[in-house]
């Protein structure tokens, strides 16, 4: 494997940016002249106007403009607006003068920190004809502990603009750093490749792995080449290519080629010997940018949709999943376990599902392992709460179709409401209700998670989720997601018009043995359907009565009867999730989703809004009416005039 640095290019069109900076005299001027106009100036001005680089001194012939800056005091602000557009900094420092070697760690470099500018470092020391021969000094050994410090200090050279040396090379670094970064690939510390840029070598390897055979042949690894450098491989130099990985890692090479251990030996070895263009060539000719992730283009564009319209998977993306995850249930058992799982991610840059909402959001079975449904129902949910990340998640682990065609967008729940319908796969459903109403007990049974008599309230700031497959007595199945809306996140929810956009059903659940849960929840429920009667965005509601293996407080079946009657809903669902006893409450809840036209709570403000809209419209069809019948009044006159004067 072999590759040119004319082969990789930066995701950036508009060329590479480098400002220079560092203390007075020490250069700065000097080292651009020299490099732009290859000879050394006579007079050089304070500070140089931005300096154009010529396009065929460095082989990836990438535009390269040179900044000049100042390092008086009353230009501070522009020099910091300068660095805060860099790709790369180069700092000076005067190889005659020690004490700006030691503004760098003491002022420079720190400075750079504070400005928050995160691009790589070379270090140059200028002038070096005037060293006082007599001191000899060891740049690394100066610039060792420098290096260890600061981390964005990505080379350290020396030179001499006025006797030539070492010029073009300083820029040549400074441009590297930007089309070649180190920092991505590899721990310097720890001398490996970086997990991420493991995942996408793996991900490459298996793409180019035609035959599925873990191994690259002559043939795959020509056409690898040829992919990647638009030149064949001789038969001599594969030969050469594996005799080197055979001799230094014997595992990397078997009867059927370059394995995978041995293709990521290759590139380490690349690396270490600072040839980190071939890997960026590599990385970047299968859509990679400079964060290691797949470019924009690669990927599914931004998806329009309306507030009160998701996005759910495709039966094409469905059935892609399906076979996924037979492939990586290695023992069989109809689950992925954490290491299959893993397996599964690993050519995505992370695991998706490793954080919050997704790490608990699914049911696992007694061995922590995740369930056919378990899987799709995680997707399900990434689906809904990022459709572009989900799909991109798709692209790592093999989905080879048009992004697009994984994902569909669903239809306006107004128009749901209207059809009496609802034709979606994936339901969500926000569950509302006081503190120890049973909120987190009526997720957690939801995905089969053992009842607990501790109580553990859920923080405003935390969004938790659930996510199942809900099988329906007609033989469909339909994912149902619940979100929980902590009693203190409710006020906050509703400041937003379209804040109940994106429910399919609300839950409204309280302790049914305490009269003030009931209060508290008809409360909220009344606040909710007051938005939605507001805001346009009306959402069916249930009540949930939880802990029915208590003793109900006094009033409870007169005050339950009252309100589902006022309101227009359903009475309460009674459910113990102590004793398991459910009532199908998922399934109803998935019900009610499914006709959304039904289960609207109205509260008295909508009903007396509705009255009024009723007796105007009354109104004006009267108006409407009396002036039809005017009309026709007037038109049977003139015509009954007209005969009269006729016949006159």
């Amino acid at each position: 494997m072999a590759g040119g640095a004319s082969a990789a290019k930066s995701s950036s069109t508009t060329g590479v940016r480098i400002v220079v900076v560092g203390d007075r005299a020490t250069g700065k001027s000097s080292l651009i002249i020299t490099a732009a106009a290859e000879a050394f100036p006579a007079n050089v001005p304070p500070v140089l106007p931005p300096t154009r680089l010529p396009e065929d001194m460095f082989p990836d012939r990438v535009p390269v403009t040179v900044i000049d800056t100042s390092s008086s005091l009353e230009n501070r602000g522009k020099l910091a607006d300068e660095l805060k557009r860099a790709d790369a900094v180069v700092l000076t420092y005067a190889c005659d003068q020690p004490s700006t070697l030691d503004r760098l760690s003491t002022f420079w470099l720190p400075e750079l920190r504070r400005l928050e500018v995160k691009v790589p470092v070379i270090v140059a020391g200028c002038k070096l004809d005037l060293r006082d021969e007599q001191q000899p000094v060891s740049l690394e050994q100066v610039m060792s502990p420098i290096m260890q410090q600061f981390r964005e200090i990505e080379t350290c050279i020396e030179c001499s603009a006025y006797k030539h040396i070492q010029i073009p090379e300083v820029f040549y670094y400074a441009q590297k750093a930007v089309l070649h970064p180190t920092a991505p690939l590899f721990d310097q510390e720890a001398q490996t490749l970086k997990p991420r840029c493991v995942r996408a070598l793996k991900r490459i390897f298996i793409l180019c792995d035609n035959d599925r055979d873990g191994a690259l042949s002559d043939a795959e690894l020509n056409d690898f080449q040829v992919k990647c450098f638009n030149a064949p491989l001789q038969p001599s130099e594969i030969v050469g290519v594996k005799r080197v990985v055979q001799e230094k890692l014997p595992e990397g090479v078997n009867e059927n080629g370059l394995t995978l251990t041995g293709f990521l030996f290759l590139h380490a070895l690349f690396i270490e010997k600072g040839r980190l263009e071939t890997t960026w060539t590599v990385l970047r000719k299968f859509g990679y940018n400079n964060d290691i992730r797949l470019n924009d283009d690669q990927l599914l564009p931004p998806i329009k949709t309306t507030p009160d319209q998701s996005v759910e998977l495709t039966s094409e993306a469905m059935e892609f999943l399906k076979g996924v995850f037979s492939l990586f249930d290695s023992d069989g058992d109809g689950a992925l376990n954490a290491p299959e799982l893993e397996d599964l991610f690993s050519t995505a840059p992370e695991s998706p599902w490793s954080e919050a909402p997704f790490a608990i959001a699914a049911e696992r079975n007694a061995l922590g392992g995740l369930s056919l449904d378990g899987f799709l129902s995680k997707w399900a949910l990434m689906t809904l709460l990022n459709p572009v990340i989900s799909v991109e998640n798709l692209v790592y682990i093999g989905y080879a179709g048009d992004p697009s065609s994984a994902v569909k967008v669903t239809r306006r729940r107004r128009v749901d409401r209207k059809k009496q319908q609802s034709d979606r796969s994936v339901f969500q459903c926000f569950v509302f209700g006081p503190k120890e109403a049973g909120k987190s007990e009526l997720l957690h049974a939801f995905v089969g998670r053992p009842f607990s008599e501790i109580y553990t309230p859920t923080p405003a700031t935390e969004e938790r989720y659930t996510v199942n497959v809900v099988d329906q007595s007609v033989g469909t199945k339909k994912t149902l997601i619940l979100r929980e809306i902590p009693e203190d996140a409710v006020g906050k929810l509703l400041i937003h018009k379209e804040a109940l956009a994106a429910c399919d059903i609300a839950v409204f659940v309280h302790d049914s043995s305490n009269e003030a849960s009931w209060t508290k929840a008809t409360e909220l429920l009344v606040q909710v359907a007051s938005h939605g009667e507001s805001t346009g965005y009306e959402v069916p509601c249930l009540i949930v009565a939880a802990k029915d293996d208590l003793e109900p407080f006094p009033t409870a079946i007169q005050d339950s009867t009252r309100v589902s009657q006022d309101m227009g809903i359903e009475a309460p669902i009674p459910i113990s999730t102590r004793l398991g006893d459910f009532n199908n409450v998922y399934r109803r809840i998935v019900r009610a989703a499914e006709h959304p036209h039904l289960s609207i709570p109205e509260t008295e403000a909508g009903k007396t809004r509705k009255q009024y809209h009723r007796l105007l419209n009354r109104s004006l069809m009267v108006v409407s009416v009396g002036a039809a019948v005017a009309v026709v009044g007037l038109a049977a006159y003139r015509v009954y005039a007209t005969r009269r004067n006729t016949s006159g």
